[in-house]
């Protein structure tokens, strides 16, 4: 038995997956449940209750590994600072986890820059899901993420939202000739998405004439609101906030062709303070399954070829 639960390691249990976490090395494994308690039973007269009755119960698989190995199996949790842009995917991929493992997601959402200045102040995070690149590799340079662990878990994509029907046109024709008072921008200093969105207008020769109208919001949430309910007439956000499964939820929209800014590779990162807790290493390991990017290919992300990144 001992080939299986070494006794330098924490088993978090769910319906469909196992998660071995060794605390030793870190490395975090995972076994598919059927398939594990398969090879421990197959050929005994336990077998046939497990198919029949245990499969199909998060509470029997977990009590079942408490007699089994004689570890309880407790239920944890794992604090997350999550991009504005990825709140409505992340929502439901916490839900499945928490439904699969028992373990508590506790999530913040805001902008990534501000994440970054409250992370090298202490704020006692575990994990962070950015919508940049960059904010995850200074903390992994400066000491406060662990080593390896950063990857790409999303490509999002930039679009021009009108909560108003036919206001925007599907090649962005409104910005040269369209009348409007404001256009909302996320902070482009914090944001990401409000980056693109200014190396979109610059590489459109439409920045200095448009700049002097914008509405900024703090991060990319607040910038939607502000369309939304029609204190700007047009802005830019990220698509999975307007989009699901592929169609348009409301509105008018202009998708802005990936050519006119920089990709928008959000990269996730085990931070300090997670290093130790299994459950964050679990959570960590379900976002590059498919289950997880199942949710952000629905609210329109792209992903890299090649895979889902290192493992932690």
């Amino acid at each position: 038995m001992s080939a299986f639960f070494p006794k330098k390691a924490v088993a978090c249990a769910g319906p469909e997956s196992i998660y071995f976490f060794d605390t030793v090395t870190s490395d975090i494994t995972q076994k598919n449940s059927e398939q594990f308690f398969a090879k421990i039973f197959k050929n005994t007269p336990l077998w046939g209750l497990l198919m029949r009755n245990v499969f199909r119960s998060l509470q029997a698989v977990i009590s079942l590994l408490v007699v089994v190995t004689a570890l309880p199996v407790m239920a944890g949790e794992v604090s997350v600072a999550v991009a504005a842009n990825f709140t409505a995917p992340l929502k439901e991929i916490v839900t499945r986890f928490e439904r699969e493992s028992g373990h508590k997601v506790v999530a913040s959402f805001g902008a990534t820059g501000q994440f970054y200045a409250q992370i090298r102040n202490g704020s006692p995070f575990d994990m962070l899901l950015a919508a940049d690149e960059s904010v995850p590799t200074k903390l992994e340079q400066e000491g406060n993420a662990v080593p390896g662990t950063r990857f790409t878990y999303a490509i999002g994509r930039l679009v021009l939202w009108s909560a108003k029907t036919g206001l925007v046109d599907d090649r962005g024709a409104v910005l040269s000739v369209g009348e409007f008072g404001h256009l909302a921008i996320a902070n482009p200093i914090t944001a990401p998405y409000g980056l693109a969105a200014v190396q979109t207008l610059k590489a459109l020769g439409e920045y200095e004439r448009i700049a002097p109208k914008f509405v900024q919001g703090a991060n990319i949430t607040q910038t939607f609101q502000f369309i939304q309910t029609g204190n700007a007439p047009l802005g830019f956000v990220a698509m999975s906030q307007v989009f699901e499964n592929g169609k348009l939820q409301s509105g008018s929209v202009w998708i802005v062709p990936t050519k006119l800014y920089a990709p928008i590779r959000q990269q996730a990162v085990v931070l300090s303070k997670g290093r130790s807790n299994p459950v964050a290493l679990a959570f960590f390991s379900y976002l590059k399954g498919k289950a997880a990017r199942d949710v952000m290919q629905y609210y329109g992300y792209d992903f890299e070829q090649g895979g889902n990144g290192p493992s932690p």
